[in-house]
């Protein structure tokens, strides 16, 4: 049964309209996607539904990231169903010196992660949030279904960290080995403790890119064999200059669903989408 987990900022949570999906994905929708969608200090509690794009906003939930067009092509090629276990929060950071929405962090630190519970408990902890929603899914939904099979975190965020960049590739590390520990323990399969990482890059025209962040990044890559950068330098943004709009948010993920392919990780008969 093959599950995906889903995590980052605003570029992850979604900021381009649903009436700019591109026209292929509102003519025929998904059939095999189920998600488990939750938000800082919303949390859908381990359920699963069918995937359609939509944010945690009261003002205008309908809004898409790159995953829905990730999602898109896993539905075809993947030929059954797949769940996605979803946890972001625009304006969210890493590193404890960076301003935070609402105070919420990614941090893997231990001192932090004693100090606090889950954002959706109380607490300012979104990675014990993503890694508490993990286990609830696994409990209440997965365990049911049969065999679980984690074919990848995909990552995008950075955008936050920008002021304390230096810290990054320490910081994105830490993160990582906390998630597929995590995962490891759970499933009691050693075999996530290489859990496979996509992380989308950040467009140089955004006001939040930095080069520091993208160096840890890369950095990251070389190191570790199961880390995957996915760039997209030139990706297009919404007139902010900080969220991808609808070509720059289809061209990562198409790019991340290229790189499942590559990775073997999108269904045995999957094969590369044009970019």
């Amino acid at each position: 049964m093959p599950v995906f987990i889903v995590a980052g900022q605003s570029n992850t949570d979604g900021r381009v309209p649903n009436r700019q999906l591109p026209a292929y994905v509102r003519a025929n929708g998904y059939r095999h996607a189920y998600w488990c969608y939750n938000n800082g200090w919303y949390s859908s509690q381990g359920r699963f539904e069918r995937f359609w794009p939509r944010i945690y906003n009261s003002d205008d939930s309908c809004k898409w990231a790159y995953d829905a067009i990730t999602y898109y092509y896993l539905d075809k090629s993947m030929g059954r169903d797949f769940y996605v276990i979803k946890e972001s929060r625009g304006g969210t950071a890493i590193s404890l010196r960076c301003p935070s929405d609402h105070g919420m962090y990614w941090s893997a630190s231990p001192d932090y992660l004693r100090s606090t519970q889950a954002t959706d408990q109380g607490g300012k902890s979104l990675l014990k949030a993503l890694c508490e929603n993990i286990d609830r899914c696994i409990d209440q939904s997965l365990a049911k279904k049969g065999k679980l099979d984690i074919k990848a975190l995909i990552w995008h965020q950075g955008e936050s960290d920008r002021r304390d960049d230096s810290l990054y590739y320490e910081n994105l590390k830490a993160v990582v080995a906390y998630v597929r520990q995590h995962v490891a323990d759970k499933t009691g399969d050693k075999k996530y403790l290489k859990l496979p990482v996509i992380v989308g890059g950040i467009a140089h025209a955004s006001h939040g890119y930095s080069k520091g962040v993208e160096d840890g990044q890369r950095r990251l890559q070389q190191e570790d064999p199961n880390f995957h950068l996915v760039e997209v330098p030139d990706a297009t943004l919404q007139s902010d200059c900080m969220h991808f709009d609808a070509k720059g948010a289809e061209l990562l993920g198409v790019k991340v669903y290229n790189k499942l392919v590559d990775l073997k990780l999108a269904g045995k008969h999957a094969s590369r989408v044009a970019e």
